[in-house]
């Protein structure tokens, strides 16, 4: 008769093993990209096609490539070994991947209320606010 260490030990070794053949790390940010992509398109319905690719496109990049650099940053690399430690890395992917459509959105809507206005204007009046928001408010 085997001992439960070592028959949990096998069973976590085999665990370990299927998390790696089924991608690992990379299922896990994959997998919250898709959660995260999922709530965004819910929570703000596209308008139309364009619309749609751009909230798709924006919210998976904003997730691998928000959420690897926040792990980076917080030093939480090490987690990618163990499947406990990926699984939980994957809320880390899934909240970078929620802001990502809005921040998007906003910079659309900001570029396309100036479309008819030239950089160094829209340059001007960047400055003009940030000079403003530095000086305590909006009058200054």
């Amino acid at each position: 008769m085997s001992e439960p260490i070592s028959g949990s030990a096998a069973a976590g070794a085999a665990g370990a093993a299927a998390f790696k053949a089924l991608g690992g790390p990379a299922a896990v940010a994959g997998g919250a990209s898709v959660l995260a992509t999922i709530v965004v398109m819910v929570m703000t319905l596209p308008k139309n096609r364009g619309e749609w690719a751009v909230a798709l496109i924006s919210t998976v990049v904003a997730s691998l490539c928000g959420g690897a650099a926040a792990i980076q940053y917080l030093g939480l690399a090490q987690w990618m070994t163990t499947t406990n430690g990926a699984m939980a890395l994957g809320g880390i992917y899934f909240s970078c991947g929620l802001p990502g459509w809005t921040i998007v959105r906003w910079v659309f809507n900001f570029l396309n209320k100036r479309k008819d206005k030239e950089l160094p204007e829209i340059v001007a009046e960047l400055a003009d606010d940030a000079r403003k928001i530095t000086a305590g408010g909006p009058n200054g």
